[in-house]
C-alpha cells in the first residue's frame, strides 16, 4: 500500500514538530513557511495538512505576531496507524465505479481483500507513537534540518 503525498506530509510536520517541543518546552513556534522549507515541501501543501491536523486536534496553530504551530499532547501521544489512517481518509484501495466500472464488480472478492489489508495495515502501524519515531537517532536528523539554501537564480524563478 502506499500512502498519499498528503498523509506522508502530514506525518513529517507532526515528527517534526513533536521533537522540537520534545527539546525545549519553551520552544519557538514554527510557521507553515519554515515547516514547508525545512521539510523541502511546497507551501501550500503544508498549510493544507497543518489545517487538517489542527482539525484532528493533533496541532495547535495560532495566528498572529506571536502566533506559530505546536502539537498538543494529543499529538504526541497519536498512535500513527491512526494518525495515518485519518489523513488517509475512508476511500476504498480500488476504485471499482470510475469512469470505466470494473466488469467483476458484482461478484469480486478483491475488494474485500483489499479493505481488509488495508485495516490490517493502519492496525499495525498502531504499534507505534509519534513519540517512537521521534526517539534517536531520528531526532538528531529532525533538529538538524534546515532550509534549503536558495542561489538568487533559484529564488528568483520561485516567486
Amino acid at each position: 500500500m502506499q500512502l498519499t503525498r498528503f498523509t506522508d506530509i502530514g506525518l513529517r510536520v507532526v515528527m517534526r514538530l513533536a521533537v522540537t517541543d520534545e527539546r525545549d518546552s519553551t520552544t519557538t513556534s514554527f510557521t507553515t513557511r519554515q515547516l514547508a522549507d525545512e521539510l523541502a515541501v511546497p507551501y501550500t501543501h503544508v498549510a493544507k495538512v497543518v489545517g487538517r491536523l489542527s482539525e484532528m486536534g493533533v496541532v495547535h496553530a495560532r495566528r498572529g505576531r506571536s502566533g506559530g504551530l505546536g502539537i498538543t499532547e494529543l499529538g504526541r501521544e497519536a498512535r500513527i496507524g491512526w494518525l495515518a489512517g485519518t489523513l488517509e481518509g475512508d476511500g476504498e484501495v480500488v476504485d471499482c465505479n470510475g469512469p470505466q466500472p470494473c466488469p467483476l464488480r458484482g461478484a469480486c472478492r478483491l475488494r474485500g481483500a483489499l479493505a481488509t489489508a488495508r485495516a490490517a495495515f493502519f492496525a499495525s502501524l498502531d504499534d507505534h507513537t509519534v513519540g517512537d519515531l521521534v526517539s534517536s537517532p531520528t531526532a538528531g536528523v529532525l533538529l538538524s534540518l534546515a532550509p534549503p539554501v536558495r542561489t538568487d537564480a533559484a529564488h528568483r524563478h520561485a516567486e
